[in-house]
């Protein structure tokens, strides 16, 4: 009978996402099994560290080519071919833009059940797992039961805690068959977003514009608000589409979602496709001239007033305060 959990995810040059801590955890207090994470591209090795601090009892690096680019449909194949050897009962998945790419292709090799997006999970007294991910909108919350052999979830960065649980994981040497025909697309160059912020889904604090700036030159006082809160920078979608910054900003329905700590809503009047990537937020300060703006419903903190003067005077006291800490 299958058990356990199997964690997929990438990492960069050794390093691990945020997401990925929280992911162990979650997989850890499940308590279907032993936990084993895969990871795989140039130095995958080096996660082994922060693998065994989170309770990844078993580990399987794939270091070597092919596996140095990502191949959406050659990780498939040999996720496929490695599932057998592990025998999970679970698969989790980050959901970040790797993750939603890779996490369906999987699932419809195994034949697998998979919920997207999820909030938490628990198990019920027949070892099921239940998810709770939003729906409509981020408007409610929905549990999700999967009724297939291997239950398939990816997980929402920022919402799971993530505790130590330090073990010595057992490097599983095993690697898959598959040969250069399952590689038939392969990402070829990886460039580097054109700001220096963090990356929005992995960061605590995100200061967001939209039209209310009037002008793409005025997105430098977020760049500044950023700098000082060590945040990252996103945007509305009309702003994306129009060039104003880039496309890889946009945060909404059908851009990224994030959860972080405090998400600052600049200049945005919070429409119903934006507030839907947002809804993971723990805090939402607004600042806009408009208090009738939508953003205001949903927001924890709220200031109705000039953006031009509000943005640069908060920038300000926090680097004084900064300063005097």
């Amino acid at each position: 009978m299958s058990n356990g959990v199997l964690v997929i995810f990438d990492q960069n040059q050794g390093q691990v996402r945020h997401v990925v801590p929280e992911i162990l955890t979650v997989a850890r207090e499940l308590g279907v099994g032993a936990v084993t994470a895969l990871t795989f591209g140039v130095r995958a090795s080096e996660t082994l560290e922060t693998l065994g601090e989170y309770g990844a009892a078993q580990a399987v690096i794939w270091e070597h080519e092919p596996f140095t680019r990502y191949s959406s449909d050659g990780f498939a194949d040999a996720i496929v071919e490695l599932v057998p050897q592990v025998d999970p009962s679970v698969i989790l998945f980050p959901a970040s833009a790797w993750g939603k790419d890779l996490s369906p292709r999987v699932a419809e090799l195994l034949g697998a059940g998979l919920v997207t997006d999820c909030l938490s999970l628990r198990t019920d007294a027949n070892q099921r797992v239940i998810a709770t991910r939003p729906i409509y909108a981020g408007k409610a919350l929905a549990e999700v039961a999967v009724e297939t052999p291997i239950q398939m979830f990816s997980m929402r960065p920022n919402i799971n805690k993530a505790i130590s649980h330090p073990v010595k994981p057992q490097v599983l040497d095993w690697t898959p068959s598959i040969g250069e025909n399952s590689f038939r697309s392969v990402v070829v160059e990886v460039r580097q977003a054109e700001s220096g912020t963090k990356e929005v889904t992995e960061a605590d604090i995100v200061v967001s514009g939209g039209r209310g700036l009037k002008a793409p030159e005025n997105f430098a006082l977020l760049d500044q608000l950023a700098e000082v809160l060590g945040a990252a920078v996103g945007s509305s979608r009309p702003v994306a589409d129009d060039g104003w910054v880039p496309h890889s900003y946009h945060i909404g329905q059908t851009g990224k979602v994030v959860s972080p700590t405090v998400y600052f809503a600049i200049g945005i009047s919070g429409a119903i496709q934006h507030l839907a990537g947002i809804s993971g937020s723990k805090y939402i300060v607004a600042i806009n001239s408009d208090p009738e703006a939508p953003i205001f419903k949903v927001a924890n903190y709220g200031v109705v007033g000039d953006l031009f003067q509000v943005v640069p005077a908060l920038t300000e006291e926090i680097r004084k305060i900064k300063a005097n800490s």
